[in-house]
């Protein structure tokens, strides 16, 4: 059984018991593992959306159910040189995706997206692992 780090839409689809089949399945045996960006996200969201404390509940239950990668300094780091490379090159990435990014990268754990587009240039350059929806290549 092996860990897997959620990015904020599989995390949000996973809590709403909305992954795509072929996502669902590659996920399944794995731990999931989320970092403390989707953590602040998804509370957000609860919070923006005045969610009551039956949703909100129902949200603490499933995050203490998961595993959380919390910043570091090499995290830190890595976020920093990753944010820096995208910018010099004229390609900025989004600044959260960086940090789920950065984190998976420093705990070697591959990356479960359904937005393929905001890490496809971190899998060539610094060899992000990603699991999407799509059937892996043989």
């Amino acid at each position: 059984m092996g860990y897997v780090v959620l990015d904020t839409d599989v995390a949000s689809l996973a809590f709403r018991r909305r992954l795509p089949p072929g996502l669902e399945a590659r996920l399944l045996g794995h731990v999931w593992c989320l970092t403390f960006v989707t953590v602040g996200e998804m509370v957000t969201w609860a919070e923006v959306r005045s969610w009551g404390q039956r949703n909100r509940g129902a949200l603490d239950r499933w995050l203490d159910q998961r595993v959380i990668i919390d910043s570091s300094r090499e995290v830190s780091y890595l976020w920093g040189r990753l944010n820096g490379d995208g910018r010099r090159a004229g390609r900025p990435r989004p600044v959260n995706d960086t940090w789920i990014a950065a984190c998976a990268l420093v705990e070697g754990l591959p990356l479960a997206t359904a937005n393929v587009k905001d890490y496809v240039g971190l899998v060539d350059s610094h060899g992000l692992d990603l699991v999407t929806a799509a059937a892996p290549e043989a």
